[in-house]
């Protein structure tokens, strides 16, 4: 599996503390069109913009759920389309702004759960990753 990162997992000494000993490399300067980067108690995305990061290819899902916080609601994990790297697609976290204080800042349009908004607006919006 590919994931977008664009936080702390972009170092390589976070994503070996966090992976342990399972399989990881990085596939590649990435940027992700269409969102960009929020900082708040931990950096998130937001409609619009763009934000550099890389493209991490690993099988340790879980363990990249657990340090993103996705069963706890912290984050939500989404599927982006990806343009010239092997896959089709690549997970992006999205933080829930009102859990990392970004919410006068953030807005998903929509009323439903962030996982759906992001999806909508991931989906109407042509977002997607390319090599930088």
């Amino acid at each position: 599996m590919h994931a977008f990162v664009y936080g702390t997992l972009t170092d390589p000494d976070r994503v070996s503390e966090v992976l342990g000993d399972r399989a990881w490399s990085f596939a590649g300067d990435a940027t992700l069109r269409g969102l960009h980067r929020v900082d708040g108690r931990y950096p998130t995305l937001a409609p619009g913009g763009e934000v550099d990061g890389r493209l991490l290819e690993t099988d340790a899902v879980d363990a990249l759920d657990a340090y993103e916080g996705v069963a706890r609601g912290l984050y939500v994990r989404v599927a982006v389309p990806t343009t010239g790297f092997e896959g089709a697609s690549a997970a992006v976290y999205v933080g829930d702004p009102d859990r990392l204080d970004v919410a006068e800042s953030v807005a998903w349009p929509g009323d439903d759960d962030l996982a759906a908004r992001v999806r909508r607006y991931v989906d109407a919006n042509d977002v997607s990753i390319a090599p930088r």
